[in-house]
């Protein structure tokens, strides 16, 4: 009875926290996500992004619901004809959050510090910037490497977002998330409730809400069970296929669904052994049936992909092969693997950094290879910190992971994967100086056209010699109360609280 109301007591306590506002004032988020790093500098996981897109700004954005590069912190930009050196002219009389003044140092200080820290998104900028220049309070030069067609798109990404010199600096990372937003941080408790107020120092439209709560369920089911409460205004990442079907059905409710760039796939580790084989690699890329497992698994709530480049986006070519699980065995049978002598492997799953339907999408896998009759599989499984560490490490030869975009890009899904610079942070080690060579030229092609007849031929290879096997492309789904309005399921994954209200 005492725990009973003491928990009323402080549900009573949470809910005056917002009793200033009134209801339509704010919006209360619901997510099973969890918040890694507020450092630009360092964030390179969906959540942490997402929070950091709503409480800051780069000098660019997308126009939101298309993939159109927009003046953001800066009004305009000029780019030499060598495509070497980007000038930006900054928006004048800004501030940050905590009132440091926005200008062209601000603006070196945090792409400096990038370089300094080298934190897990920091490649983004350190391989292609040579220096960044300031010419006046409100001008700054950023020299580049190389051209690179998609540097606005990459200084559209959190990454590169502008931070306040008063609040950070180049030592160390910090959670305090000071930038220049439509919001920023009331209050933060780590795993349980992020509080945003509407930032009047922010320069755009005023927030349609004055106040989101984000909220933080433990799973998919205590997720549901909150949106059939009415405890959330909107469930944002991530309900089950089956919640997203029962709910579609409930007229207390309105389900949205949207158009993804999120793509899953297995990576080999091309260094392991018997991944080391290509004959290997490319035997268990025919015997995967991904259409039975975007059905069985994901009730059609997925699609199946074929390449590493997302459907929808230019550039992409079907390249892997359907499944042919005759075609699986000739090859396997060849480089000596039979009934008597069957190839052993272990398929590795985290199972909860991608939802619980990890573990049946490894189940599947399980029974598709096994199903040839010469493949063994045993499936191991380790929490994500476990996981990240073993695949970085190499430990791991065969494993499942997932891509959400960092620009968008054709780029953003081959260089961190098969250029040799990038691969192993994704634990596939895989090296091809004919790969690495289309790849920087790809990047150095201004037009469109000409860069992806560069991109067919690297998916083309990249199929040929399968250091990862595409599994299946994602949809976007969203639930909200009918009174809610202003979801926007873009194609950059961005979801702007901003616009939210009811």
């Amino acid at each position: 009875m005492r725990r009973l109301l003491l928990a009323v007591f402080l549900m009573v306590f949470a809910f005056c926290g917002y009793a200033f506002a009134q209801e339509k004032d704010f919006i209360v988020i619901g997510t099973t996500d969890k918040i890694v790093t507020l450092d630009p500098a360092n964030a390179y996981d969906y959540l942490s992004c997402n929070i950091i897109q709503n409480i800051m700004s780069g000098l660019v954005d997308y126009k939101p619901g298309t993939s159109e590069i927009v003046p953001a912190l800066a009004e305009k930009w000029e780019v030499t004809p060598d495509g070497l050196v980007y000038t930006f002219y900054l928006r004048k009389g800004l501030k940050f959050a905590d009132g440091a003044v926005f200008d062209a140092k601000a603006v070196k200080f945090s792409i400096d510090r990038v370089f300094k820290l080298n934190g897990d998104p920091a490649f983004l900028l350190t391989e292609v910037i040579d220096k960044v220049e300031v010419v006046d309070d409100y001008t700054v030069k950023i020299r580049l490497k190389y051209p690179f067609a998609p540097f606005l798109s990459v200084l559209a990404f959190t990454v590169a977002f502008p931070v306040s010199p008063n609040s950070y600096n180049d030592k160390e990372f910090s959670d305090v998330g000071i930038g220049i937003g439509p919001y920023k941080i009331k209050k933060w408790t780590k795993d349980v409730e992020l509080v945003l107020e509407a930032n009047p120092n922010w320069y755009g439209a005023p927030p349609k809400s004055k106040m989101v709560v984000i909220r933080f369920y433990e799973n998919a089911q205590s997720l549901r069970m909150a949106v059939e409460k009415g405890e959330v205004d909107v469930a944002y990442r991530t309900l089950n296929p089956e919640d997203i079907l029962d709910l579609k059905k409930s007229d207390k409710v309105r389900v949205y669904e949207g158009e993804s760039p999120v793509i899953r796939y297995i990576v080999f580790n091309a260094k392991k052994e018997p991944f080391n084989n290509v004959d290997v690699r490319r035997a268990i890329a025919y015997a995967i049936d991904r259409s039975m497992i975007t059905k069985r698994v994901f009730r059609d709530t997925a699609m199946p992909l074929y390449s590493m480049i997302p459907m929808g986006m230019w550039g992409h070519v079907d390249v892997f092969p359907q499944q042919s699980r005759e075609k699986a065995v000739e090859i396997l049978k060849k480089v000596g693997y039979s009934e008597a002598n069957p190839l052993e492997i272990e398929l590795w799953y985290t199972p909860t950094h991608y939802g619980s339907t990890e573990a049946d999408v490894a189940q599947m896998l399980k029974l598709m290879l096994e199903a040839t009759g010469i493949i063994r599989v045993d499936i191991k499984y380790a929490e994500w910190a476990t996981y990240v560490e073993y695949f970085e490490k190499g430990i791991m030869g065969f494993f499942l992971l997932g891509w959400y975009p960092d620009y968008l890009d054709p780029d953003d899904y081959m260089w961190p994967f098969v250029h040799s610079s990038g691969s192993p942070s994704l634990g596939s080690f895989y090296s091809n100086p004919k790969m690495d060579e289309l790849l920087l030229k790809a990047r150095q092609i201004s037009d469109e056209e000409g860069r992806a007849k560069v991109y067919e031929e690297a998916q083309k290879l990249l199929a040929e010699e399968a250091p990862y096997i595409p599994l299946w492309q994602a949809k976007q789904y969203c639930v909200a109360k009918p009174e809610v309005k202003g979801i926007l399921l873009e194609p950059t994954q961005i979801f702007r609280y901003y616009l939210i209200y009811k």
